[in-house]
């Protein structure tokens, strides 16, 4: 039975992604079915565009412009959602409150938070609690969130500069780590915008373009996707899953681009 884990590495530009020089880099690009220039969604804010990466639709549907979560005036399923009616567990590893907004209450059976600012490389513990919980739980449908290339990195210290390259790198040894571990999980890895300066939120190439990557059967090791947009993910999700797709949701499958 297959399962899936997405990782979400917040705030990732594609070209950070390059020049990071992380040596999994190259597996990447070689193995993995990938974009580099994947679309975000407006505003390219950080919670609103994780909840069009789990609902399939934008900010001007689901509702959430900020980063404060409100409930939706039409309800929808969403990734955890849709799995859970379908029998399916899910777990969610991340280390930033937002993130618990994600899916409706009793929608995630397994929770794990660590708070960011505890850790220089929160990004690493979080990491290794889904790895225990993968080896331990094998729950169908695993959430991993790396913030710090985001917090830390780029409103931190600026996107592109030395030390969010350096965050963008550790998050890239994390997604190696879940590979190398996990072999029988099929891997998406995303970014949910990217950033300039120290801020994002605008309609920007360098907030909107994302890269994203798979591991999944069905794509070829290094098959570059094209027209992929971040509301794609719920479907292909479901897909991989053998789960129905929510009528709702806006993005296709990118196992049929």
């Amino acid at each position: 039975m297959k399962k899936v884990i997405l990782i979400s590495i917040d705030g990732m530009r594609p070209d950070a992604f390059l020049q990071c020089g992380n040596p999994y880099i190259s597996t990447m690009i070689s193995e993995w079915a990938y974009t580099l220039s994947g679309r975000t969604v407006v505003p390219s804010v950080t919670l609103p565009c994780h909840l069009s990466m789990f609902y399939s639709v934008p900010p001007s549907r689901h509702g959430i412009t900020t980063n404060d979560f409100m409930p939706f005036v039409c309800p929808l399923n969403g990734i955890f959602d849709q799995l859970k009616q379908a029998g399916k567990t899910c777990a969610s590893f991340y280390a930033w409150d937002e993130m618990r907004d994600l899916g409706r209450p009793g929608s995630v059976k397994i929770l794990g938070y660590r708070n960011a600012w505890l850790d220089e490389n929160s990004d690493e513990v979080i990491t290794d609690m889904a790895l225990e919980c993968m080896k331990k739980d094998a729950p169908d449908f695993v959430f991993l969130y790396l913030g710090d290339t985001d917090e830390k990195g780029g409103h931190g210290f600026g996107w592109m500069s030395e030390e969010y390259l350096k965050y963008v790198s550790v998050a890239l040894d994390c997604v190696k780590k879940v590979a190398e571990t996990c072999p029988e999980y099929e891997i998406i890895v995303t970014a949910d915008h990217g950033g300039h300066d120290r801020t994002h939120g605008t309609e920007s190439e360098e907030d909107m373009i994302i890269p994203q990557f798979y591991l999944c059967e069905g794509l070829s090791g290094g098959e570059v996707l094209s027209d992929v947009s971040i509301l794609d993910i719920p479907p292909t999700v479901a897909e991989l899953l053998g789960v129905a797709a929510v009528e709702e949701w806006e993005g296709k499958s990118v196992l049929k681009k």
